[in-house]
């Protein structure tokens, strides 16, 4: 049998020639990725006699309509397809396993095994937990009986879940002490370079440009300074993070909580005197039923006060087998919740807000700099590392996709505290005369005849 490869155009060929530890050919759409990405695993798992290779994608419908069958045709008579496993096996031992990671800890099924060759296709799709959890497997298996370096390739387009851990290592190279640059090689990819394509689906090139205009220049030009999907582009870290420091006893806390059996995610936040928000511990525990996630909880409060403590609305759901909510279960043990409004999209938009940056006038120095009502601790790792990848809903532009829904708990607990106090810390009344604050008040508020509500972040008209 032979094996037909076709003609691989230079950014291809540079792909299949690179022998770095982490290779990846991305940018465009219609760049030839995918094709290319079979043909080296092909070439690899022909050349290494007992190489062992993970290919992934992100789910299994994806999988099945990007690779199965394109494996299958190129390799027919070449390898055996195993159905059963999704892999295909050489006769020189050598083997390309097919896989995908639907969930967050999907990729934990792969740890203990090892391959030469581990293969990311749409990496942008991957999550950086994810990502780093395959470097684990990414070793000898013991089957090479001549020198090989590990190594990982990566396809993919800017945006998408880990559009940031992949713009970071590969466009910005932004390396952190225990990451060495030499590791790392990208490879940019266009649709114009794909002669195949250009040839053959001319008409692909104007659907590209008929895009919206960020979605064009990432897809078309693959600009990763354009974060396609991000629905928080106002975070940023430099704004909106900052190092712990010993929270003022004047200070309100509050408790903003998301419970689920597959997670258990809690933040703590306290509101200084001026209505800035710092976020300044968190929990982000799994598999807790009530009992234990209601004892970590209690542990964590200590002897401190809270104002109030947001729960979601199904909290007050009746189990059919008890007749007790989950509410009443943490009450039994001696918590209170808030009811937290459950409306996604108002919800969202008040994170938006609280998270806006502004430019403001610094009070000793004189000088202009960001800021944010919003601040998060260093601490809180797991809130700082979702926020950013969240991404819209593809049939909701106003709210947020709920996968992977791993990323989505400890945002939702955000969510709830953002809404509760923008419509709980200043009711008005009477529009015209009348204000009841029912916490801090902001300082030097102009209680003049034409009232205009100025501090619209906190308020709730009737």
């Amino acid at each position: 049998m032979t094996l037909n490869i076709g003609e691989l155009y230079p950014k291809q060929i540079l792909f299949c020639k690179a022998t770095n530890k982490y290779i990846c050919y991305g940018g465009a759409r219609g760049g030839g990725k995918s094709y290319v990405s079979r043909i080296k695993m092909v070439l690899l798992a022909l050349y290494y006699s007992g190489i062992q290779i993970l290919l992934l994608r992100r789910t299994l419908k994806e999988l099945r309509e990007n690779h199965v069958l394109q494996f299958q045709k190129l390799l027919r008579g070449i390898a055996t397809y195993k159905d059963s496993t999704k892999e295909f096996i050489f006769p020189n031992g050598s083997r390309i396993v097919l896989g995908y990671c639907d969930n967050e800890k999907d990729v934990l099924q792969y740890q203990g095994q090892a391959y030469e060759v581990i293969v990311l296709e749409e990496a942008t799709m991957f999550t950086e937990f994810q990502f780093q959890s395959l470097t684990e497997s990414n070793r000898m298996s013991g089957n090479l009986k001549v020198p090989f370096i590990p190594r990982m390739y990566f396809t993919c387009n800017p945006g998408g879940v880990g559009h940031a851990w992949v713009k970071r290592l590969f466009i910005d190279k932004d390396y952190k002490e225990s990451e060495t640059p030499e590791d790392y090689l990208f490879i940019p990819a266009q649709v114009f370079e794909n002669k195949y394509l250009m040839e053959n689906d001319p008409q692909y090139v104007k659907t590209l440009e008929n895009l919206p205009e960020d979605r064009k220049q990432a897809m078309l030009y693959g600009n990763w300074d354009v974060f396609d999907g991000q629905f928080f582009r106002e975070f940023n870290r430099n704004v909106h993070v900052v190092e712990p420091f010993t929270i003022p006893e004047e200070w309100n806390r509050y408790i903003a909580i998301d419970y689920g059996l597959d997670m258990f995610a809690v933040l703590f936040i306290a509101v200084d005197t001026k209505g800035k928000a710092y976020v300044y511990n968190e929990i982000y525990k799994s598999n807790l039923i009530v009992s234990e996630a209601r004892q970590v909880l209690k542990s964590y409060m200590r002897d401190k006060k809270y104002k109030d403590i947001y729960a979601p609305p199904d909290l007050w759901n009746r189990n059919r087998d008890t007749g007790k909510s989950t509410f009443e279960l943490f009450y039994d043990g001696g918590l209170m919740f808030t009811k937290a409004s459950n409306d996604r999209v108002a919800g969202w938009l008040n994170v938006k807000e609280w998270l806006k940056v502004k430019k403001v006038r610094d009070e000793q120095t004189g000088e202009i700099k960001e800021e944010s009502d919003l601040k998060i601790f260093s601490n809180c790792t797991n809130l700082i590392c979702c926020l950013p990848q969240l991404q819209y809903d593809d049939k909701n532009p106003n709210d947020v996709a709920t996968e992977p829904h791993e990323i989505t708990h400890i945002t939702d607990a955000l969510r709830y505290f953002c809404t509760m106090r923008i419509t709980k810390t200043v009711e008005i009344i009477n529009r015209e005369t009348t204000f009841n604050f029912d916490i801090e008040k902001p300082d030097n508020y102009d209680y003049g005849e034409e009232i205009e509500v100025i501090w619209k972040r906190k308020c709730y008209v009737n």
